[in-house]
């Protein structure tokens, strides 16, 4: 079974284009989705030791915790270290339930793929683009971004010429939903016959 990371800074359409996946029959799973159960569940107890007063009735609040990181970036490297561990944990189940279903390809979306150094886990990269102007837009038009949290998101985050550069394969979202699904599918047919062969 080969392994997809699947990545691309915020604004690209990479949970749009993970979906295009799963429709294919890729089974999918999203680290941002991983961290939303944790942040209801099991990390909240130690999310709330490491940050006090980020949390209420067992339930990270992601707008207080966002506030205090903002405040202090620092924060980040001591959140990673919490979360990440039990992100690994289930990625690492769902890939042993693909592989025992039989699955020729199983997909991690990771947003900070690069940055958290998870190449190193999956076999082949994909990494979704557009235009920064593009980029821009889209996240602006989210409720509660602002220009401050945008800048600070693109920060921590490799750039995308250095992300292309590295990635086994690139998808460019900036054409619309058909080209992009397009460019899914071929990777999907090329990754299938290395599994055959």
């Amino acid at each position: 079974m080969i392994t997809i990371g699947l990545t691309g800074s915020i604004g690209m359409g990479k949970s749009t284009t993970a979906e295009m996946f799963k429709a294919a029959g890729v089974p999918v799973i999203s680290a941002d989705e991983i961290v939303h159960e944790l942040y209801n569940g099991a990390a909240t107890p130690l999310i709330e030791d490491a940050f006090p007063g980020t949390t209420s009735n067992g339930v990270v609040d992601r707008g207080l915790l966002s506030e205090m990181l903002l405040r202090d970036p620092g924060g980040f490297k001591r959140l990673e270290a919490i979360v990440h561990p039990l992100v690994r944990e289930r990625e690492h189940a769902f890939l042993e339930d693909a592989r025992s279903a039989g699955h020729p390809l199983a997909l991690i979306d990771i947003p900070l793929l690069y940055e958290t150094g998870a190449e190193d886990r999956v076999d082949a990269v994909v990494v979704v683009s557009c235009g920064p102007e593009i980029q821009r837009k889209r996240v602006l038009a989210r409720p509660g971004m602002t220009e401050q949290k945008f800048e600070a998101i693109v920060a921590r985050q490799v750039p995308d010429a250095e992300k292309r550069r590295r990635a086994d394969y690139v998808i460019d979202t900036s054409k619309g939903i058909e080209p992009a699904k397009e460019q899914v599918e071929d990777i999907i047919r090329r990754l299938r016959e290395t599994v055959r062969k």
